[in-house]
């Protein structure tokens, strides 16, 4: 009888110790190398959609700068546990411009692009020239009428150290499982 019960308080032992390890994997996969997402509004129309569940990578910036086009996710600093997902304009030590007729200004030459669903109408913060920070970027929702981003005051360049990573997956609906690109 003896036997018995240590036999079952081991197999016990070993669920609990299996079910903690897969805990602790999770927690550092979700701390460390990816981060659930999911998209609140038509600010990024029609590249992402309100309601899709996305990817983001959390490990390749620790191994190269971010990029033009890419698109990010970055906590909203007034708004507790919720997070921004716009895509990469401007980089670090550039000088960004949106002028009257909705073209974006790199350093004195147009952005060629084709992510904004609609000329930019407002162009906030961006109608004098930003010069960005060696660790800012300057990011812009694709649906650039509705989009809150860099060019108001409360979102404003997007420091290196606030961006969580950058979508690489769309995970949800399932009509539209599959990569999230540039």
């Amino acid at each position: 009888m003896e036997e018995k019960r240590q036999s079952i308080f081991s197999l016990i032992l070993g669920y609990i110790a299996y079910f903690a390890m897969i805990f602790i994997i999770a927690l550092l996969l979700v701390k460390f190398v990816g981060q659930r997402t999911v998209v609140h509004g038509t600010s990024m129309v029609p590249t992402l959609e309100n309601g899709d569940n996305l990817i983001a990578d959390k490990v390749t910036y620790r191994f190269r700068e971010p990029e033009r086009f890419e698109i990010i996710v970055f906590p909203y600093e007034y708004e507790e546990k919720t997070y921004y997902i716009k895509r990469i304009i401007g980089l670090p030590g550039e000088t960004v411009y949106i002028d009257d007729d909705g073209n974006i200004w790199i350093d004195g030459e147009i952005l060629e692009e084709n992510y904004g669903s609609e000329p930019i109408e407002y162009a906030g913060l961006a109608a004098e020239e930003i010069v960005l920070g060696e660790d800012e970027y300057f990011c812009l929702g694709d649906n650039r009428g509705v989009s809150k981003d860099s060019r108001y005051s409360d979102v404003g360049n997007i420091k290196r150290s606030d961006i969580i990573g950058r979508t690489i997956f769309r995970i949800w609906p399932l009509s539209g499982i599959g990569p999230v690109g540039k």
